[in-house]
């Protein structure tokens, strides 16, 4: 088990456990940094700072975890110590929560068009008050049968390549990135391997202003995770990592602090916040 985990997903996005949830079972669990990193929303940030002021053992990184649009997919991009407030990263979320939103009936009328009918109310009652995303909808599918698993869901139909995938609006990597930056954020490449011709995506964000990339991340093998520091170095990136948890799989799924990610990179982190004087939203629990 680790102690730091800088990559975990709430009710506020597409996770099972709320904010308050996330931060209390963390801390039960012995971590001692955590990020809050949730798709393209900061909703759950106020919540989770507000619950971490009750265990003084546990550090609560406020970030966010944005989808960008590139040619051949979707690269995401973490931002840590985000200014959660700006009203800038406010109206650009609130923009793709709608497109999100938009995007997610879309898919159920390709669904419907499969022989695969759900309920739009049903989508909405699984996502509750968070961003309804995918996940949302493979857990409606898994729920009435139609796949054994919400990976069987994204593989036969969610996915880009999938029969009911619907596209959404986005901003560039290299936007977003400049977006965190203004926003007081540190972006990092999130679970690089996923992204085509990543060293390039690594060296054009690098120019931009990208702080670091996610080596150690859920599935990766040792020497992948080797080639990933040895990236970080040689660009004089931290490397960071995390669990990616969403509680969507229990049995299957990463638990938070289950993926081993050193102290050192959420120090490198804070460190590098602590340099370029940012202005932390909760000091107390970033000291």
């Amino acid at each position: 088990m680790s102690e730091v985990d800088l990559h975990i997903h709430s009710t506020a996005s597409d996770g099972r456990l709320s904010p308050e949830e996330v931060v209390t079972k963390s801390a039960e669990q012995g971590l001692t940094i955590i990020a809050l990193a949730d798709h393209d929303t900061v909703d759950g940030i106020a919540p989770a700072l507000e619950t971490a002021r009750a265990f003084p053992g546990l550090k609560m990184i406020p970030g966010i975890e944005m989808s960008t649009d590139v040619p051949r997919g979707e690269v995401h991009i973490l931002g840590y110590f985000i200014d959660y407030t700006a009203q800038e990263l406010r109206a650009r979320l609130e923009t793709m929560r709608n497109s999100r939103q938009q995007r997610a009936q879309g898919i159920i009328v390709k669904l419907r068009n499969l022989g695969i009918p759900i309920e739009w109310q049903q989508v909405q009652e699984i996502a509750g008050s968070g961003s309804i995303g995918r996940p949302h909808i493979a857990q409606a599918m898994l729920d009435k049968g139609y796949v054994a698993s919400v990976k069987e869901a994204f593989t036969k139909y969610l996915g880009r390549d999938g029969p009911a995938y619907v596209k959404w609006e986005k901003m560039t990597p290299a936007r977003t990135v400049e977006l965190i930056l203004r926003t007081n954020g540190l972006p990092v490449l999130a679970h690089p391997l996923t992204v085509n011709d990543f060293e390039a995506m690594v060296i054009e964000l690098k120019a931009i202003g990208l702080v670091g990339i996610e080596a150690y991340y859920n599935g990766y093998t040792a020497d992948e995770v080797s080639r990933l520091v040895s990236l970080a170095h040689r660009h004089n990136l931290i490397a960071t990592g995390g669990s990616d948890y969403h509680g969507l799989a229990p049995g299957t799924e990463t638990r938070i602090g289950g993926n081993d990610v050193p102290i050192e990179a959420a120090e490198r982190l804070m460190a590098l916040a602590e340099q370029r004087a940012l202005k932390l939203v909760n000091p107390r629990h970033l000291n």
